[in-house]
């Protein structure tokens, strides 16, 4: 890629991040970008499966982050780019009317529970909107655990450290989540 400038190893981070928020040089931005473009590029290849496509988000992105990085107060800049760069691409392929293809491995029980609740093809119309309602009746950690595993395709860890939940608690949360989903449905589907 193009993109990459000679990057200084001398300066953090956060010194990099602090005198572009100082001075509005973008090259003070470019250098920190460039330590994790290709991160960034890996990540978004994954995700959008088009070289083309992570090459423009790419660069999308660093557009993005002159102004994002003056409204956020950032911690650890690699694990906020990684959100950043990982919301991006999820919202591209929104837009785009297309969801991340989840991968499905039978052995994983949390894959395989969710899918069979939407695997019952003749009910599937009935099953989507109570699907909907029961998400909205779950308590908020679960439903978020939930909505991270799943729809954003997160792993525990991560869930972990972007919600403050303990490592424990979001696997039991997702577990939890998922049987009040399944007696939920069930419920609603059957009018019991």
């Amino acid at each position: 890629m193009k993109f990459l400038r000679a990057i200084s190893v001398s300066e953090t981070d956060e010194e990099l991040l602090q005198r572009y928020k100082d001075t509005g040089h973008s090259d003070s931005l470019g250098q920190l970008y460039d330590r994790y473009v290709m991160l960034v590029y890996g990540l978004c290849l994954k995700y959008l499966r088009d070289e083309a496509d992570a090459q423009d988000a790419v660069m999308q992105l660093f557009e993005e982050l002159m102004t994002k990085v003056l409204r956020h107060e950032i911690q650890v800049f690699r694990t906020w780019l990684h959100s950043v760069a990982r919301n991006h691409c999820l919202q591209l392929l929104r837009s785009r009317e297309r969801a991340p293809s989840v991968e499905y491995h039978p052995g994983i029980m949390e894959s395989d529970e969710i899918l069979h609740l939407l695997d019952e093809t003749e009910e599937e119309d009935e099953r989507m909107p109570a699907l909907r309602d029961c998400m909205e009746k779950l308590p908020e950690n679960q439903r978020v655990s939930i909505l991270r595993f799943f729809a954003e395709e997160m792993s525990y860890a991560d869930i972990a450290e972007a919600t403050g939940y303990p490592l424990k608690s979001v696997k039991s949360y997702i577990q939890n989540g998922k049987r009040n989903l399944k007696i939920c449905i069930e419920q609603t589907v059957t009018g019991k």
